[in-house]
């Protein structure tokens, strides 16, 4: 009898933005850019620890901003609370990070690799995100909906920024 597995398949996006490299990847070693465009559309961020560099941390929270939202937090009814872990920084190339969810709910608990990646390409830069090893709760089109999202997001911040 085969069993379900207990995480989804991987998750990825990705968005040419018309700025350069750089300005992209230092949009996110930046606490206050940070939660300026990695919250989705509908959420709010704040930082609690930043410590920028290859295996170093941080914290971090997504809030809803309306009250009656449909979808319940991963960390409490209004909130996704995660610790992440800067895995690998190839500056203006690739961000390796370990991100988990502070759940008490272990369909949420388990650690996920995301990796972003910054390719040079006609018209600015192509970043692409991809997600491995979600939780089985959190399904990928939601993941996907919620990178699309963020990827506008550091599309209009970044590209406002852009020389």
């Amino acid at each position: 009898m085969a069993t379900k597995p207990s995480r989804e398949a991987a998750a990825t996006a990705s968005r040419i933005i018309r700025a350069p490299r750089r300005t992209i990847y230092q949009a996110f070693l930046d606490p206050d850019a940070l939660v300026a465009w990695l919250p989705p559309a509908g959420m709010a961020g704040q930082v609690f620890a930043f410590d920028a560099r290859e295996g170093g941390t941080y914290r971090m929270s997504l809030t809803y901003l309306d009250p009656n939202h449909t979808v319940r937090g991963k960390s409490s009814v209004h909130t996704d609370r995660v610790r992440v872990r800067f895995l690998t920084l190839i500056p203006d190339e690739r961000i390796v990070q370990q991100v988990e969810f502070e759940s008490t709910d272990p369909a949420f608990a388990a650690p996920m690799t995301i990796t972003w990646s910054m390719a040079e390409v006609p018209g600015g830069t192509e970043v692409s995100v991809r997600c491995d090893d979600a939780p089985a709760a959190i399904r990928r089109e939601d993941h996907e909906a919620g990178f699309q999202s963020t990827l506008r997001n550091l599309a209009v911040f970044t590209e406002s920024a852009a020389p």
